[in-house]
This record gives structure tokens, sequence and C-alpha cells, in this order.
């Protein structure tokens, strides 16, 4: 595989990055509608049926909301090392990040050999 420009590696942060910000608004809608049913309903997690449910969903999303805004910093730390020149070079070892783990994982900052 060949090397990709710079250019085409900041178009695939760019759709990364839009991607996790449509990401990021689509769970913070879900988690403020969990809020917003609960504050409607008198709902008691722990002696209700369906509460243990309801009460795991809304964490799961706002997990996934916490993972999505970490992505989003790691992506626009990744703008920054493009706009430096080092993008794609392993924080750990200072070796080259193969790249088919750019491309699956285009914020990594670790070759695969130091991600191990």
């Amino acid at each position: 595989m060949t090397v990709p420009s710079t250019e085409e590696q900041r178009r695939r942060l760019v759709g990364e990055r839009e991607r996790t910000r449509l990401q990021i608004e689509s769970l913070q809608r879900t988690f403020d509608s969990f809020v917003e049913a609960s504050e409607d309903v008198a709902t008691d997690d722990e002696h209700d049926p369906e509460g243990h449910t309801i009460a795991f969903e809304r964490q799961q999303v706002a997990a996934l909301l916490r993972d999505a805004v970490v992505l989003l910093g790691r992506l626009d730390g990744a703008f920054e090392q493009l706009d430096r020149g080092d993008y794609g070079s392993c924080m750990s070892c200072g070796g080259p990040i193969g790249s088919e783990r750019l491309e699956a994982l285009p914020a990594t900052q670790t070759c695969i050999s130091c991600a191990v």
C-alpha cells in the first residue's frame, strides 16, 4: 500500500472528525432525552422493574459520548501533527505508523508494535 499524500490524510481526518462530531450530537440528543424523560416521571431505578435497564442505557450512552469527545480531541491533535509534519510517527518509538493502521484509526499515536 502506498503512503497517502498529506492532502489525502487531511481529507480522511476531516471526514473522521465530521463523523465523530455528528456522533457526538446524536449521542448528546439521546442522553438529553433520557434525562428529560426521567424528569417527567418519578422513576425509582432501584424498585422499578425497568429502572435498572433505563439507568444502564443512560450510562451506556454517557460512556459512548465521553469516548466520542475524547476521540474528537485526538483527531484535533492529529491535525496538529499533520501541520507539524509528524503525523504518522509513533509517539513511543518514533518509527512510522503503518498506513493501514492510520486508515483504520486515524487518531492513533502509536505503531502496532508499541500498541501491544
